[in-house]
């Protein structure tokens, strides 16, 4: 996006430097990439013409440039000649792009270029160069060499695709008081045509026709703006169109209207249909694609680019201006399809403000009727320009909850106020209806992030966050597990938030959310889960020979298509072996023990039982098991399926062990401190019969259940027996908070007997 600084001043009275301007910009969101200042060029009088002893049509002049210096100038136009007053561009002006410098010309030094009308910008003429008239001021600029600035706009942002949006930024950051434009009310007026929506695709529609124009050249002042940002004034309806585009971000298009047969309709295309643009070029459109027709056919693709046919000439004489709301996506879609970007697809893709379609249109034909004269003859609106009924319930305590530092509730209702919001409050309660042209304002997040960019990301620094109770930054429970997998040797991982449709039904039922438009055919849904990309990024490791991986992610997945419809889930991939090869010991392949381990250690010693039932997609069915609290399931881990690994072409072993939810796992933070006990712990061992079928799990999770004093349990033996019946012993840990006698002991070991026998169909064994 570029601009002017005397056209941000039209809407923005400051006293603020151009630089000063820039850094701001910047410090609030808009990225400001250059700054140009340019030299203007000036009036310069030829006193000398001499023939170039080196070449058959160039001259050498010494002109006077109002310095008291004579300066030499070589220059091969036809016209020059002593006497003559025309335009001087010294060394460090740029012209066309580029910067002048002295230099040899035919073996003569020239210290500068004298300028044609179309190297000023500001006429066609390039015959010769420009003549001044006699009474111009020598030393004097030509033009208004006009500082430009060139921002870089991010997806988000479509209102800083107009000079008085960021007029508007800037008087909310403080930097001056915005100018509202006296704008020209649209006003229905009585016409022979008339204008048909069979799309609900396009939302407004006004069409103004203007009858016995003269086409001229637009006012110094347009087209010296037009020149400045890169585009060549043509005329003044096209100039005006153009200037409308970047002064209110909303697009426009001129017809010829002795071109046009009958009414406008809008409707979406037929498979086939053909259409050439105003450059020649043919396209093919289909369905998807929106166009502008008459009873002759197409004049337009909708929000794209013009016809040939219908499209404005030197001879026009009745014009018909555009001024619409196109759906986004529908532009987006065939703007991406044929390969086409204009000015007007970049700002329908964002999105435009709804609501000033019909005030733009009078603004463009007020104009070209000052430029050209010409009368309204007709002005026709359908559809609704209201703007989007967005209502945000927002406290300002949320931005506290967002940010871990406060902002004063009247600081943050002054600045939305000055950024356009209409704020109606109930005590605490506010309800924010944004700007019509900030269309990126959905939920309360973008207004903490609106009122944070304009109070100042710097005074974060300066405001001392440790004052905040005893908050301290990254101190959150997401961290701790991070932590935690890392010490255990897990690698975080960071994936896209999209996922691959067939790889994602292969790999569970949960529902899908698929991308309307995705970025590549490999990302066409939100993610439902995380597995994905840490499997593809074995898939691709083991290609490269690198099959020893241990990762995690901890990452939001997607339940539905609306706001909030999300969570927060961790996956865990370990493959190959868990050590390197050394001759102090021998490494193994990784198994499902190693992810159960990892999950325990995220449990912080919280209770749960292991089922085996219902092993979903990606597990192997025979290597699988969840973490259980009741019948709620707080983990899984499992071995990949085989044949999902092949699909994937995985060969290395892997296992998997997945939190969905991982608001399931205890905080590590908060809860009981652990303690030393100053009693010795105790242990007993135990064995039991019990079928053969019968995991050890299940008694351990019972001898656990039987005193809250055990605080451990481990399986040291196990065996067949024969006849369908198996031997498990274990030892369990007993850690005392008093004295306690044989008695107490004994009360506990029966327990843990009566506890397994009832809940695991088991016998102690006696021998």
């Amino acid at each position: 996006m570029k601009w002017t600084y005397d056209w941000l001043i039209e809407y923005l009275k400051t006293d603020a430097s151009a630089a000063q301007i820039a850094d701001t910009l910047t410090r609030i969101g808009l990225e400001v990439e250059d700054l140009q200042s340019p030299i203007p060029p000036i009036a310069a009088k030829i006193v000398e013409c001499k023939p170039h002893e080196n070449s058959d049509h160039l001259h050498v002049l010494m002109v006077d440039d109002g310095t008291g210096t004579l300066r030499q100038v070589v220059c091969g136009a036809p016209n020059a000649r002593v006497g003559l007053i025309s335009a001087l561009a010294v060394p460090g002006c740029v012209i066309d792009g580029h910067e002048i410098a002295s230099g040899k010309l035919r073996g003569v030094v020239s210290n500068g270029m004298m300028c044609s009308a179309r190297e000023l910008g500001i006429g066609d003429d390039h015959s010769g160069i420009i003549e001044l008239p006699s009474d111009t001021v020598i030393g004097t600029p030509v033009v208004d060499a006009k500082t430009v600035f060139d921002a870089g706009i991010t997806p988000n942002r479509p209102d800083y695709l107009s000079v008085r949006g960021i007029a508007r930024d800037l008087s909310a950051a403080g930097l001056g008081e915005y100018v509202a434009p006296n704008d020209p009310e649209f006003k229905d007026i009585a016409s022979a045509r008339s204008v048909k929506l069979e799309t609900d695709k396009c939302r407004a529609y006004k069409m103004i026709e203007i009858h016995g124009i003269k086409i001229g050249q637009s006012d110094k002042k347009i087209a010296s703006r037009l020149a400045a940002i890169g585009i060549n004034p043509k005329n003044a309806p096209i100039d005006a169109t153009n200037y409308i585009c970047y002064d209110m971000a909303q697009p426009m298009h001129c017809f010829d209207a002795d071109e046009i047969n009958g009414d406008i309709v809008v409707r979406m295309a037929n498979n086939g249909e053909k259409f050439t643009d105003l450059f020649g070029n043919e396209h093919q459109l289909s369905e998807t694609d929106m166009v502008i027709t008459d009873a002759s056919g197409i004049l337009a693709l909708a929000g794209v680019i013009g016809g040939a046919r219908g499209s404005t000439t030197d001879k026009t004489e009745n014009i018909i201006l555009e001024s619409a709301y196109f759906d986004p996506v529908s532009v987006r879609k065939s703007a991406k399809r044929l390969g086409i970007s204009t000015d007007a697809s970049y700002r329908y893709e964002r999105g435009i403000d709804p609501t000033i379609t019909g005030v733009a249109a009078m603004r463009a034909a007020q104009i070209i009727m000052d430029a050209c004269g010409g009368k309204i003859v007709g002005a026709f609106a359908t559809g609704t320009d209201t703007a989007p009924d967005v209502k945000i319930k927002y406290t300002p305590s949320y931005f506290m909850k967002k940010t871990g530092f406060d902002i004063p509730s009247d600081t943050q209702h002054e600045i939305l106020t000055r950024l356009g919001y209409e704020i109606k409050a109930s005590g605490d309660n506010w309800t924010l209806t944004p700007p019509p042209a900030r269309v990126d304002v959905q939920i309360p997040e973008t207004v903490v992030a609106d009122l944070i960019r304009i109070y100042g990301y710097e005074k974060i620094a300066t405001s001392s966050a440790h004052t905040i109770g005893d908050a301290r930054p990254h101190d959150t429970h997401e961290i701790d597990i991070k932590k935690l997998l890392a010490s255990r040797g897990l690698n975080e991982c960071r994936s896209f938030g999209f996922g691959n449709l067939t790889i994602e039904q292969l790999l569970s039922d949960k529902p899908n959310i698929k991308i309307e438009n995705p970025i590549t055919s490999d990302y066409d849904t939100m993610r439902n889960g995380l597995m994905y990309g840490l499997l593809m990024a074995v898939s691709n490791n083991e290609k490269r020979g690198y099959s020893d991986l241990n990762l995690f992610e901890l990452g939001t997945v997607f339940d539905g298509d609306v706001p909030n419809m999300q969570h927060t889930s961790l996956c865990i991939v370990r493959t190959g072996a868990t050590s390197p090869k050394h001759w102090a010991s021998r490494s193994r392949n990784v198994d499902v023990y190693d992810v159960k381990a990892d999950l325990i250690a995220l449990m912080a010693g919280g209770r749960f039982t292991i089922s085996t039932d219902d092993a979903p997609r990606w597990a192997h069915p025979y290597r699988y098991a969840a973490l259980m609290q009741g019948k709620k399931k707080i983990a899984e881990f499992g071995e990949l399926h085989p044949s999902i690994a092949k699909k994937l072409r995985i060969k290395t072993n892997t296992v998997i062990a997945i939190v969905d939810d991982v608001k399931n796992l205890p905080s590590r933070r908060g809860g009981i401190e652990p303690r030393l006990s100053e009693f010795q712990p105790i242990t007993r061992d135990f064995a039991f019969i019990v079928d053969a079928d019968t995991m050890a799990e299940k008694l351990t999770s019972a001898a656990r259940s039987a005193d809250s004093r055990i605080t451990d349990i481990i399986v040291f033996d196990s065996f067949e027996l024969g006849d369908g019946k198996k031997s498990v012993a274990f030892t369990i840990t007993i850690q005392p908070t008093d004295n306690m006698s044989d008695t107490d002991l004994m009360t506990i070991q029966n327990a843990v007997i009566s506890a397994v026998e009832k809940k695991c169909n088991a016998q102690i064994r006696d021998k």
